[in-house]
């Protein structure tokens, strides 16, 4: 009996080994694939999952996004009821302000030396940094992976003018009436007067990319046009910021 129940011992830290050794390919396969397609691309997926660095082999849920956001816009005719011009203008950039907190634009408006990327606006991957020129290190120039268009094989977006804004416009972490500031400020928005602002948010091609952000990013709610639209009636109406 003795013998019996040592046996029986020696067989199931046998078959515990098995399992383990089982377990650790299975998820060194499923490493290896997941980190291989990372590698080739820069997801905006909000669901996406971050593979942990092989030593561990282990598998972290990635956040959740935020809730879905209004894919629509009010017209500035929507707000002619507003009699008081203070109180219709800051109604009418709040409500451009869904364009200007959406993450296709604060991820590449960040407060610090690191874009962020995904509806979560998680830190960029692969690691890059602002640079003397908001357009990357040496060795790891935004050009490098962002070209003229969007590559969507990869998931990687494009435009030929791609690069972080200025420090002195960035976004993250403020409140729409500080972002509000900022924009109207010359000498924080590249010497623009509001005229130049108008066209910059209505025109402007890299702005316009938010529309159409390619592979599987939630693009900005409305269209460029109705943004602008927005905005030169904010700008028409004394620029008056919400406090």
């Amino acid at each position: 009996m003795k013998h019996s129940t040592h046996s029986l011992s020696w067989h199931n830290r046998a078959r515990a080994l098995m399992l383990g050794a089982s377990l650790l390919l299975t998820a060194g396969a499923t490493w290896a694939a997941d980190t291989s397609a990372t590698h080739t691309r820069t997801t905006d997926a909000s669901n996406a999952q971050n593979i942990s660095v092989p030593a561990k082999l282990s598998v972290q849920t990635a956040v959740a996004a935020p809730a879905t956001q209004s894919n629509t816009l009010k017209t500035p005719a929507d707000f002619a009821g507003i009699q008081n011009p203070e109180e219709r203008s800051r109604a009418l950039f709040e409500e451009a302000g869904k364009v200007i907190t959406h993450p296709r634009c604060v991820n590449c408006h960040p407060n610090g030396n690191r874009p962020t990327q995904t509806d979560a606006m998680r830190p960029h991957n692969p690691w890059v940094v602002r640079g003397k020129d908001d357009m990357g290190a040496v060795g790891m120039r935004c050009t490098t992976c962002h070209h003229d268009k969007n590559f969507d094989p990869a998931n990687v977006p494009g435009n030929p003018h791609w690069k972080m804004a200025p420090l002195s416009m960035a976004w993250q972490g403020k409140t729409l009436g500080q972002i509000c500031k900022q924009i109207k400020d010359p000498k924080r928005n590249g010497n623009k007067d509001l005229k130049a602002i108008v066209h910059h948010m209505s025109k402007d091609d890299l702005v316009g990319w938010a529309w159409q952000p390619g592979g599987n990013r939630t693009p900005a709610p409305s269209t460029q046009a109705a943004f602008g639209q927005l905005i030169d009636a904010w700008v028409k109406s004394g620029a008056f910021c919400p406090k």
